[in-house]
């Protein structure tokens, strides 16, 4: 091996020990940061819908009857459907948390949260998620929702969590993902029919409170 090859390898390896301690300084922050949350809902969903889009005013609105329910509300605190979620809940007066990513293209945090965390690594960041919450709403979104909700439905199918409500908003968006599950992956034997139990779809803000507020005391 030349020596060239074998100093890159060996500066690579300093570099990874190194970054074991940012991985731990970011785990502390964020315990830190969100230890003290009232009992929250993480709600999900695309960053790429517009404000004047319906989907926008009805995520606001969850949110805002989540934050009278008692709740606080934790989204990814960027753009589009997070942002509906932090403006709804900080104009109810609750606790408006973002967990906001920093990425190749920055996704800037938005203006409407009352506590905001910052994070480097999305596996630190989707712990936090499922640490602080004790429900998941997934409104329309795309991989990065899927990401999240599957992230939850695993832990809690292996029993590395205890059970907690995932809520899919939307029957018309949602439908077709959920006829797959139950016509492929129920079907085929991959998921069981307990597993299935895991979801519940709705298709109105109230709805998803009730279901939460049901299976949720605070």
């Amino acid at each position: 091996m030349s020596a060239s090859r074998q100093y890159l390898i060996d500066d690579l390896s300093v570099t990874e020990s190194w970054r074991l301690f940012r991985i731990m300084a970011e785990i502390v922050d964020g315990f830190e940061e969100l230890g003290g949350i009232n009992p929250a809902v993480s709600i999900f969903g695309s960053a790429r819908v517009p404000a004047a889009d319906p989907l926008y005013q009805d995520t606001a609105r969850l949110a805002e009857l989540l934050c009278k329910a008692g709740y606080s509300v934790i989204t990814g605190g960027g753009p589009g459907l997070m942002e509906a979620a932090n403006k709804g809940a900080a104009e109810a007066g609750g606790q408006s948390i973002g967990l906001h990513i920093h990425l190749p293209l920055e996704q800037k945090p938005n203006p409407y949260l009352t506590i905001r965390s910052e994070y480097r690594y999305f596996f630190i960041r989707k712990l936090m998620f499922v640490k602080y919450a004790m429900a998941y709403i997934a409104m329309p979104g795309g991989f990065g929702t899927l990401d999240e909700v599957s992230e939850a439905l695993v832990l809690i199918q292996t029993r590395r969590i205890k059970p907690f409500p995932i809520v899919f908003l939307g029957s018309a968006f949602w439908g077709g993902l959920i006829d797959w599950f139950k016509g492929t992956l129920l079907e085929r034997g991959f998921v069981s029919p307990d597993d299935m139990e895991l979801i519940t779809v709705v298709d109105t803000a109230e709805e998803a409170v009730a279901f939460i507020r049901r299976h949720v005391i605070i």
